[in-house]
């Protein structure tokens, strides 16, 4: 059957295809003033947005409509049908990393974090795995205690012992490095060398790092106009009021990025259950023209757990245990080609481009368990675990907001769930009660921001008389050391997001903007027209 996660590779030229017919914005087909010009008012639109490239190590997956928990297979004893309630729901597009976090990546954030805070220990130590999940009392595993992380003959191997928490702290990691090497590498902000003195002409005796008095670079605080930094290709500030900063006519002020420009980054975060499911599952490889031919037990076709393809005729398609006892099979024919895990670009990627969606280790998904989630949640992109939060301003009424010491934002519980009229928003400003003992300042207020039990019907329980609470986070996809009944992409678990294990690891996501279709099948679409042209002097 053809295989379609080749599709993926040519999203970006067909897009870029498609936003070549578009014809440049330069003015309101509403009021008829002018865009991008100064005399105008300066009002500032992108001509021709593309959202380009994904982030780095991320692939396009197009969305769709699919039966949540519709591949698990009951078996007796396991009772999956009360954990996998089937339900059609749709998934957005979105992008998704192509393989799972590597040691050598997880070693890059640890070593980032000794550079930037070189005397914080406690920081430093609080984002190291857990390289002790490998103990067991009756195994000799010390040896994997010892180097899984560390040592070069791992390094492509997943990152285990991370908890569910950490994940998530990587993520937002991840995002600002992200855009501040896409800030500094196009110039809006001042580039790497500049900054670090070895640009050209400079001697490298010449060479010192200079001072960044914001702090380690961070994006939601860029974005709040909290850096002071301009590259040579600074955006112009046509709206402002300000004095040109060089005299020279036509000349303007330079401004930040804005999220109105287009050019950062979306965060990058876990996926959510229903994503990654959708994702592991694949079946765009089975479907032509919302036909899909045949459904899916694992992320490829069939009914097996070997290749019947001619040229790999019997081969094991992911990494998982055979047996009770058989991790690896014989010597002398290796069955998966691993005792425990293997490197995360292992097999065949299923038809989205996405390695080891099944098997080598279990994946943390964004989603609080609930063993009935399914039968409650929205059918558009469905997610347990909401709780909603705001920026800490740095003191009541001011634009800043509030930064911990690592530069991150303090968020705080959100106060209302709808926009509240600016006699409400001044009020409850007014209520702002003192800082707690974290130093969180709370307002007083009815609404419930966190929505992680909404709609069950058993959440007086959870905690109490279950192993189950709020802080309970799924994780899917089967491991080394789980059998094939695991590597169905609906099978689903759950630990506490505070602890590890050494067959967890995890994988990122980023949320995609615009338009959902990444993979035209043809060439029908509706033609539209171009704006009506004005002209204002024959009014």
């Amino acid at each position: 059957m053809k295989k379609t996660y080749l599709y993926s590779l040519f999203a970006l030229l067909i897009i870029g295809l498609y936003s070549c017919k578009s014809k440049t914005v330069s003015k309101s087909d509403k009021t008829g003033w002018n865009y991008n010009e100064k005399e105008f008012g300066g009002f500032q639109v992108p001509a021709n947005y593309d959202r380009g490239a994904p982030g780095p190590g991320l692939v396009a997956i197009e969305g769709g409509v699919f039966v949540m928990g519709g591949s698990a297979q009951d078996v007796p004893g396991q009772e999956l049908g009360n954990y996998n309630h089937k339900r059609e729901i749709t998934v957005s597009s979105f992008y998704m990393d192509e393989t799972e976090v590597s040691n050598t990546n997880w070693l890059e954030y640890l070593d980032w974090i000794r550079q930037s805070y070189p005397d914080d220990y406690e920081y430093y130590y609080n984002e190291l795995p857990d390289t002790l999940v490998w103990r067991r009392p009756l195994s000799y595993n010390e040896p994997y205690v010892d180097n899984y992380l560390r040592h070069p003959a791992y390094g492509d191997y997943p990152v285990v012992g991370v908890t569910w928490e950490q994940a998530q702290r990587y993520c937002t990691w991840r995002t600002s490095r992200v855009n501040e090497l896409l800030l500094r590498s196009q110039g809006y902000m001042t580039s790497f060398e500049d900054l670090y003195g070895t640009g050209k002409g400079r001697k490298k005796d010449q060479v010192q790092a200079a001072p960044r008095p914001e702090g380690p670079f961070n994006t939601d605080v860029y974005l709040n106009g909290q850096y002071d930094d301009r590259g040579k290709n600074a955006m112009k500030d046509l709206g402002t009021a300000a004095t040109n900063p060089t005299g020279k006519k036509g000349d303007a002020p330079t401004r930040n990025v804005r999220l109105e420009d287009g050019i950062l980054k979306q965060p990058y975060r876990l996926p959510t259950e229903a994503e990654w499911e959708y994702a592991a599952l694949g079946l765009i490889g089975n479907t032509q023209y919302e036909n899909i031919a045949s459904n899916k037990i694992y992320p490829w076709d069939g009914l097996g757990l070997s290749s019947a393809k001619k040229s790999t005729r019997g081969m094991i398609l992911a990494n998982f245990k055979r047996s009770k006892g058989d991790y690896m099979g014989v010597g002398g024919s290796l069955n998966d080609k691993g005792s425990l895990t293997v490197a995360v670009r292992s097999y065949l990627p299923n038809d989205f481009g996405l390695y080891n969606m099944a098997g080598n280790v279990n994946e943390w998904v964004a989603d609080v368990f609930r063993p009935t989630t399914f039968e409650a949640a929205e059918a558009f992109n469905p997610y347990r675990g909401n709780y909603f939060q705001d920026k800490k301003l740095l003191e009541p009424g001011s634009a800043k907001i509030a930064v911990d010491k690592y530069n991150n934002p303090i968020l705080v519980p959100a106060t209302s769930g709808k926009k509240q009229t600016w006699a409400e928003k001044q009020a409850a400003l007014a209520a702002t009660t003192a800082t707690d003992s974290l130093g969180n300042t709370t307002v007083a207020s009815s609404y419930v921001a966190d929505q992680r039990g909404h709609r069950d019907r058993q959440n007086e329980l959870y905690g109490e008389i279950t192993l189950v609470n709020d802080k309970s986070r799924v994780y899917k996809g089967g491991s080394w050391d789980d059998q094939a009944l695991w590597l169905n992409p609906a099978t689903r678990r759950f630990l506490q997001q505070d602890e590890a294990t050494a067959d967890i690891g995890f994988r990122c996501a980023m949320t995609m903007l615009g338009a959902s279709e990444i993979s035209p099948r043809s060439s029908n679409s509706f033609k539209t027209k171009a704006p009506r042209k004005f002209n204002p002097k024959k009014i």
